[in-house]
């Protein structure tokens, strides 16, 4: 049987490792609204917090509880706050110090003995937590005459074994019915956004199984393991220029040490490259190409405001790769530059590399970026000629938190570029990309974005959020390539020189999203949600408008979002 090589690592890594009675944690899932929390009170705190490096998500529940355990010593706390600190302990409650997560009426004695679980078993040598995954929409458009609609089912597990072993595990079954902008961009990648494999239901619907899960293990005090199938994301933005959650999730092997003052995480992937299908589906009849990526990210906390990074990361693949077609053992490597090994090797992989940063730079703000370098020369790049291959792109962002003085409101502005052709190759497999999805910005390249994010807590139970996003790009027609689309090969652009960000078709995308979430119970949201779309492009037919309301109900599951 053929291991996928990083694996292969870990079992050889695992077999001269001493047993350890370090306990950990499974990580808790990627979730906009709930990993805000966490940014505004150490925002709030003013100082960074050991326990999190926030850059890199998603965070272990261990540093969660420590952390909501913590914080509220040493910041003055509204009515809202304590709730939301409560919720986080409750959340994470077999890492917390706080008594307060019993049901006063647990359901047969057996289920909802806690607020946060359906059914837990706590004992000495095994921890297991079992929630219902239900996540039901229903809406209308006004670009379409279509119902649009959600329905997911699913199961979640996590727990420990022996205090040593962690696990986790997500199962959903999907159906649903997207807005038009949604199910035009699936007609034409072949793709429903953030998942994999999935085929036609009824006329207008998709159908998909989603899983996720994986085993995490403590090697030292300071270096955790984690192997299975999942997403993660990097940066503090709304967006992420380095690794978002945007494509679907993949085959990992992750190594994190946290020692001192630095987080270093290495991350080695098995990723789809490419797909076949049609409008009612994709076919399984044979297997997809594979792809893989190495990452590594490092950041530094300097004094108790600042935290800087630095990443490298490489795809290849052993479709085109002049190894043999076999997986690059070199790139396993923890501690080497990847750019060295691909110039070594004298092969066709796409490196990126770049630096991130926080910055908590005043009371109750931080600021924070990115910078992303594909490919560039310094000396076309001063002399501004537009040379195709200065592939960049840069974001800077800010957050405000109590906003003017007003408690539990939350400002958040953004900006990001991205010039033509990053994240793209001139091979079939070496784009930036998972699943035919981008693997950072869903927008691909060649584009400028602006948004800004209002969120307000009048109540405990009550949210209310508004986004705005502008951007303004430039798309490709049927035989141009512009460098919008970073699944087309690079060789085959239009010109070598006088790019600029926006070539192409011009195109001018307006997004707005205001959204009411009460909390009934823990972790159980209803959604009043409706979005305002429209894009202007310089081809009159492709112009689109649409206003969608939609009613949702969540439970232990994350909005589903198609910002694009």
């Amino acid at each position: 049987m053929k291991l996928f090589p990083p694996l292969s690592a870990l079992l050889m890594i695992g077999s001269c490792l001493p047993l350890t009675t370090l306990s950990q944690s499974a990580n808790a899932p990627l979730n906009d609204d709930y990993y805000h929390l966490i940014d505004r009170y150490e925002i709030r705190s003013g100082q960074l917090t050991p326990h999190l490096h926030t850059s890199w998500k998603a965070y272990p529940r261990e540093f969660i509880a420590q952390f909501a355990d913590s914080i509220d010593t040493r910041i003055t706390l509204s009515g809202r706050d304590r709730f939301n600190l409560r919720y986080l302990r409750n959340d994470n409650w077999e890492w917390s110090n706080r008594e307060e997560n019993a049901s006063k009426r647990p359901i047969l004695k057996s289920f909802y003995k806690v607020q946060s679980d359906l059914f837990h078993v706590s004992t000495k040598d095994f921890d297991l937590h079992v929630s219902p995954v239900l996540h039901l929409s229903a809406g209308r458009e006004s670009a379409e005459d279509v119902n649009t609609f959600i329905n997911t089912r699913g199961v979640e597990l996590r727990g420990m074994i022996d205090k040593k072993v962690g696990f986790y595990s997500f199962l959903g079954e999907n159906q649903l019915v997207n807005p038009l902008y949604v199910r035009q961009r699936r007609a034409s990648n072949l793709t429903v956004p953030h998942e994999g494999f999935w085929k036609g239901y009824e006329e207008n619907g998709v159908d998909f199984f989603t899983a996720r899960g994986y085993i995490s293990f403590n090697a030292t005090r300071h270096i955790n393991f984690q192997f299975g199938h999942d997403r993660f994301a990097v940066g503090n933005g709304h967006r992420s220029l380095i690794l978002s959650d945007f494509s679907p999730a993949y085959l990992f092997l992750k190594i994190n040490t946290k020692v001192w003052k630095f987080n270093y995480t290495n991350l080695f992937t098995e990723m789809t490259a490419d797909i076949s299908g049609n409008a009612s589906g994709l076919t399984g009849s044979s297997r997809y190409p594979d792809k893989y990526m190495a990452l590594h990210h490092l950041s530094l906390n300097i004094g108790k405001k600042l935290n800087i990074g630095v990443f490298e990361a490489v795809i290849f693949s052993n479709e085109d790769s002049v190894s043999g077609n076999r997986f690059e053992l070199k790139y396993l490597n923890p501690v080497i530059f990847y750019r060295a090994i691909e110039q070594q090797n004298g092969s066709p992989d796409n490196v990126l590399l770049g630096t991130d940063f926080k910055w908590l730079a005043a009371k109750r703000i931080s600021i924070y970026g990115q910078i992303v370098f594909d490919e560039f020369l310094l000396d076309n790049l001063r002399e501004g000629d537009g040379w195709w291959a200065n592939k960049w792109a840069f974001q800077i962002g800010g957050e405000y938190v109590d906003a003017f003085g007003l408690e539990n409101l939350d400002l958040q502005g953004e900006l990001n570029v991205s010039r033509p052709y990053t994240y793209t190759h001139d091979t079939p497999f070496g784009s930036y990309s998972n699943y035919r999805q981008p693997l950072a910005h869903p927008l691909g390249a060649n584009f400028r974005e602006w948004v800004g994010i209002l969120r307000y807590q009048p109540l405990d139970r009550l949210n209310l959020t508004a986004r705005l996003i502008y951007a303004n790009y430039g798309t490709d027609t049927t035989d141009s390539n512009w460098g919008s689309n970073i699944l087309l090969q690079n060789t085959s652009r239009e010109m070598d020189f006088g790019n600029e960000i926006g070539q192409g078709v011009d195109s001018d995308l307006v997004y707005g999203d205001f959204t009411i979430s009460w909390q009934w119970k823990h972790n159980f949201f209803i959604d009043l949600k409706h979005i305002y779309r429209r894009l202007d492009s310089a081809l009159p037919e492709l112009d689109e408008e649409t206003n969608f309301t939609s009613l949702v109900l969540r439970w232990n599951i994350p909005q589903r979002l198609h910002e694009f």
